[in-house]
């Protein structure tokens, strides 16, 4: 367990450099300057561009922007000159980390009574409802959504706000949007495992002892279902904590997407890095502790832990 756990790691931490490396030089092959605007001269966008470094060949500002970031320094916003990236992250993470979570749990706890639900069922309109929904849950975009939703029950009834988040109220359109997708596919997850649990031994052995349905699903079925969920609990986590780009620009929430698409609007480097190395280290990060958790439940890889103890 330990040599898979290193293994890991260190296979998050090439990842990591990985991104690093492709954003930096992405970044760098976007037309123009960050500076180039109507009201700049020539003059003045060669001084600023050489007050920041960018008039250095790119090899070299990739090896001084690496030993910043060692440092721990992100840079400062080239639009902002008085903010530092970690300054706009630590401001517009709050809302999508606020979202993200709600929208996680959300997806879990829905998507995993759905599965159940629909693989237990004895009741067909029950099943074809459930699949129904999963249908339209993972085959249309989370901004569609976000826009029906929008209409409908802010535009039409009025019911609910849509721009914001200034209240309670102000989180169901967003979160349930984010929802949908991971929803489904959690509902479709459990529906497939719990199936494959019910054919199993001591799901029969529960039966002649006279067990009820809901007791056996309750009591035993559930958790052993619950681990593909938690496999793909991750990457759901993931992408609903940094991957609500155009739901936060539909609502209008000042979160890190509008971030992100402001900065890649105006050329801002450091903050698309910034933003860039945030989200992915969240990724990635998730992404390995989720697979430590499903590692350390696996029995075949508990074994392996044993012999290295």
């Amino acid at each position: 367990m330990i040599r898979y756990t290193g293994k890991r790691f260190l296979i998050s931490l090439l990842s990591v450099w990985m991104l690093i490396t492709v954003a930096f030089f992405l970044t760098r092959q976007m037309p123009g300057s960050p500076f180039q605007t109507g009201n700049v001269s020539g003059e003045v966008l060669e001084q600023m561009e050489q007050e920041y470094g960018l008039d250095q060949p790119v090899s070299v500002q990739y090896v001084t922007y690496m030993r910043n970031l060692l440092h721990g320094d992100l840079g400062i916003s080239y639009m902002n000159p008085g903010e530092s990236v970690t300054e706009v992250i630590a401001r517009a993470l709050p809302a999508t980390l606020s979202l993200g979570i709600l929208a996680v749990i959300v997806s879990l706890v829905a998507g995993t009574l759905l599965g159940m639900l629909q693989a237990f069922s004895q009741k067909r309109w029950v099943r074809t409802t459930i699949l129904f929904g999963t249908i339209f849950g993972a085959g249309i975009p989370n901004f569609v959504i976000a826009l029906l939703l929008a209409l409908v029950f802010g535009v039409q009834w009025k019911l609910l706000p849509v721009v914001g988040l200034d209240s309670w109220t102000s989180y169901l359109l967003p979160v349930l949007s984010l929802a949908a997708y991971p929803t489904a596919v959690v509902t479709r997850l459990m529906c497939h495992a719990c199936r494959q649990e019910l054919q199993k031994e001591y799901v029969v052995l529960a039966k002649v002892k006279g067990l009820s349905m809901r007791r056996i699903a309750w009591t035993h079925v559930w958790k052993n279902a619950w681990i593909p969920v938690l496999n793909y609990a991750g990457p759901a986590a993931a992408f609903l904590l940094t991957g609500s780009f155009v739901v936060e620009s539909i609502f209008t929430i000042p979160g890190l997407g509008r971030e992100f698409v402001n900065s890649i609007a105006n050329r801002d480097y450091t903050l698309i890095m910034g933003l860039t190395i945030f989200m992915g280290v969240v990724v990635i990060g998730v992404n390995l502790a989720v697979d430590l958790l499903c590692a350390w439940m696996d029995p075949r890889i508990r074994k392996s832990y044993l012999k290295d103890v």
